[in-house]
Protein backbone atom coordinates (compact mmCIF):
# COMPACT_ATOMS: atom_id res chain seq x y z
CA UNK A 1 0.00 0.00 0.00
CA UNK A 2 1.38 3.74 -0.75
CA UNK A 3 1.52 6.78 1.51
CA UNK A 4 -1.84 7.59 3.44
CA UNK A 5 -4.03 9.71 1.56
CA UNK A 6 -3.94 12.42 4.73
CA UNK A 7 -0.11 12.95 3.36
CA UNK A 8 -1.35 14.94 0.37
CA UNK A 9 -0.47 11.47 -1.63
CA UNK A 10 -3.86 8.85 -2.64
CA UNK A 11 -3.42 5.81 -0.91
CA UNK A 12 -3.16 2.79 -3.39
CA UNK A 13 -4.34 -0.68 -2.34
CA UNK A 14 -2.33 -3.16 -4.82
CA UNK A 15 -3.83 -6.93 -4.46
CA UNK A 16 -2.47 -9.93 -6.56
CA UNK A 17 -5.45 -12.39 -7.25
CA UNK A 18 -3.52 -14.48 -9.37
CA UNK A 19 -0.93 -17.07 -9.25
CA UNK A 20 1.42 -17.57 -12.54
CA UNK A 21 3.12 -14.47 -12.67
CA UNK A 22 4.96 -12.87 -9.00
CA UNK A 23 4.03 -9.19 -8.78
CA UNK A 24 5.76 -6.73 -6.94
CA UNK A 25 2.71 -5.38 -4.94
CA UNK A 26 4.63 -2.03 -3.05
CA UNK A 27 6.49 -1.44 -6.61
CA UNK A 28 3.35 -1.07 -8.74
CA UNK A 29 1.15 0.62 -5.89
CA UNK A 30 4.18 3.01 -5.89
CA UNK A 31 4.06 3.71 -9.88
CA UNK A 32 0.20 4.01 -9.86
CA UNK A 33 0.50 6.26 -6.57
CA UNK A 34 3.32 8.62 -8.26
CA UNK A 35 1.27 9.15 -11.26
CA UNK A 36 -1.54 10.18 -9.34
CA UNK A 37 0.55 12.88 -7.36
CA UNK A 38 1.93 13.88 -10.93
CA UNK A 39 -1.63 14.32 -12.18
CA UNK A 40 -2.44 16.43 -9.66
CA UNK A 41 -4.19 13.91 -7.17
CA UNK A 42 -3.26 14.02 -3.58
CA UNK A 43 -6.17 12.32 -2.26
CA UNK A 44 -8.54 9.51 -2.71
CA UNK A 45 -8.31 5.82 -2.76
CA UNK A 46 -7.49 3.61 -5.87
CA UNK A 47 -7.60 -0.26 -6.17
CA UNK A 48 -4.98 -1.96 -8.62
CA UNK A 49 -5.33 -5.43 -9.02
CA UNK A 50 -3.87 -7.91 -10.60
CA UNK A 51 -6.35 -11.36 -12.21
CA UNK A 52 -5.71 -14.25 -14.20
CA UNK A 53 -6.80 -14.83 -17.57
CA UNK A 54 -10.56 -16.18 -16.36
CA UNK A 55 -11.51 -13.39 -14.13
CA UNK A 56 -10.04 -10.55 -17.11
CA UNK A 57 -12.66 -12.57 -19.28
CA UNK A 58 -15.57 -11.92 -17.07
CA UNK A 59 -14.69 -8.51 -16.36
CA UNK A 60 -14.41 -7.57 -20.35
CA UNK A 61 -17.69 -9.52 -20.96
CA UNK A 62 -19.64 -8.25 -18.44
CA UNK A 63 -18.59 -4.36 -18.86
CA UNK A 64 -16.96 -3.73 -22.25
CA UNK A 65 -19.21 -6.80 -24.05
CA UNK A 66 -15.55 -8.79 -25.15
CA UNK A 67 -15.77 -12.45 -25.07
CA UNK A 68 -12.35 -12.33 -24.18
CA UNK A 69 -9.04 -11.58 -22.00
CA UNK A 70 -7.62 -8.25 -22.24
CA UNK A 71 -4.26 -6.30 -21.15
CA UNK A 72 -5.92 -3.65 -18.76
CA UNK A 73 -9.36 -2.39 -17.78
CA UNK A 74 -10.30 0.71 -15.91
CA UNK A 75 -13.06 1.83 -13.92
CA UNK A 76 -13.27 5.17 -12.41
CA UNK A 77 -15.25 6.20 -9.65
CA UNK A 78 -16.34 8.95 -7.64
CA UNK A 79 -16.33 9.51 -4.31
CA UNK A 80 -19.22 11.83 -2.66
CA UNK A 81 -17.70 15.05 -1.74
CA UNK A 82 -19.26 14.73 1.70
CA UNK A 83 -18.01 10.95 2.00
CA UNK A 84 -17.96 10.84 6.18
CA UNK A 85 -14.44 8.97 5.95
CA UNK A 86 -12.84 11.55 4.04
CA UNK A 87 -11.77 9.12 1.32
CA UNK A 88 -12.68 9.25 -2.09
CA UNK A 89 -12.69 6.47 -4.05
CA UNK A 90 -10.68 7.44 -7.59
CA UNK A 91 -11.21 4.01 -8.87
CA UNK A 92 -10.05 0.47 -9.82
CA UNK A 93 -7.37 -0.62 -12.35
CA UNK A 94 -7.48 -4.34 -13.15
CA UNK A 95 -4.16 -5.70 -15.21
CA UNK A 96 -4.00 -9.19 -16.31
CA UNK A 97 -0.07 -10.25 -16.22
CA UNK A 98 0.06 -13.20 -18.58
CA UNK A 99 -2.27 -11.38 -21.18
CA UNK A 100 0.81 -8.63 -20.53
CA UNK A 101 3.36 -11.35 -20.77
CA UNK A 102 2.05 -12.37 -23.79
CA UNK A 103 2.19 -8.87 -25.89
CA UNK A 104 5.30 -7.17 -24.46
CA UNK A 105 7.28 -8.43 -27.24
CA UNK A 106 5.14 -6.83 -29.87
CA UNK A 107 5.46 -3.03 -27.92
CA UNK A 108 9.29 -3.23 -28.01
CA UNK A 109 10.78 0.27 -29.76
CA UNK A 110 7.42 1.65 -29.12
CA UNK A 111 7.96 4.90 -26.90
CA UNK A 112 11.12 3.66 -25.42
CA UNK A 113 9.21 0.43 -24.65
CA UNK A 114 12.00 -2.45 -24.26
CA UNK A 115 9.65 -5.33 -24.52
CA UNK A 116 10.07 -6.69 -21.10
CA UNK A 117 6.94 -7.48 -18.93
CA UNK A 118 8.22 -4.71 -16.70
CA UNK A 119 7.77 -2.30 -19.00
CA UNK A 120 4.43 -3.75 -20.66
CA UNK A 121 3.37 -3.41 -16.76
CA UNK A 122 4.41 -0.31 -16.11
CA UNK A 123 2.42 1.31 -19.57
CA UNK A 124 -0.55 -0.84 -18.25
CA UNK A 125 -0.85 0.35 -14.88
CA UNK A 126 0.21 4.49 -16.09
CA UNK A 127 -2.37 3.38 -19.01
CA UNK A 128 -4.64 2.37 -16.51
CA UNK A 129 -4.71 5.48 -14.57
CA UNK A 130 -4.76 7.34 -17.38
CA UNK A 131 -8.23 5.96 -17.84
CA UNK A 132 -9.56 6.55 -14.64
CA UNK A 133 -8.60 9.94 -14.51
CA UNK A 134 -10.60 10.34 -17.93
CA UNK A 135 -8.26 9.98 -20.47
CA UNK A 136 -9.30 8.40 -23.22
CA UNK A 137 -8.04 7.26 -26.81
CA UNK A 138 -11.01 7.20 -28.88
CA UNK A 139 -10.06 9.97 -31.31
CA UNK A 140 -6.31 11.14 -32.66
CA UNK A 141 -6.01 13.87 -30.69
CA UNK A 142 -7.44 12.31 -27.55
CA UNK A 143 -4.85 9.43 -28.65
CA UNK A 144 -1.88 12.18 -28.81
CA UNK A 145 -2.46 13.43 -25.59
CA UNK A 146 -2.68 10.22 -23.41
CA UNK A 147 0.19 8.88 -25.38
CA UNK A 148 2.37 11.97 -24.63
CA UNK A 149 0.78 11.72 -20.57
CA UNK A 150 2.25 8.38 -20.37
CA UNK A 151 5.57 8.85 -21.89
CA UNK A 152 6.09 11.47 -19.17
CA UNK A 153 4.81 9.09 -16.38
CA UNK A 154 6.73 6.46 -17.35
CA UNK A 155 9.69 8.35 -18.16
CA UNK A 156 9.64 10.17 -14.90
CA UNK A 157 8.54 7.24 -12.88
CA UNK A 158 9.17 3.89 -14.09
CA UNK A 159 12.32 4.66 -16.47
CA UNK A 160 13.92 7.54 -14.33
CA UNK A 161 13.75 4.72 -11.43
CA UNK A 162 16.09 2.35 -13.88
CA UNK A 163 18.66 4.87 -14.65
CA UNK A 164 19.31 5.09 -10.39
Amino acid sequence: MADAAGRGRPVVVAVDEQSEIAIDLDRWARLAGDSLVSSGVTAGELNLLFVDETVMTDLNREHMDEDRPTDVLSFPLDGAADDPFGENLIGDVVVCPVYADRQAADHAGDRGHDGSLDDELALLIVHGVLHVLGHDHAEPDETERMQAAELELLDTHHRGSRRS
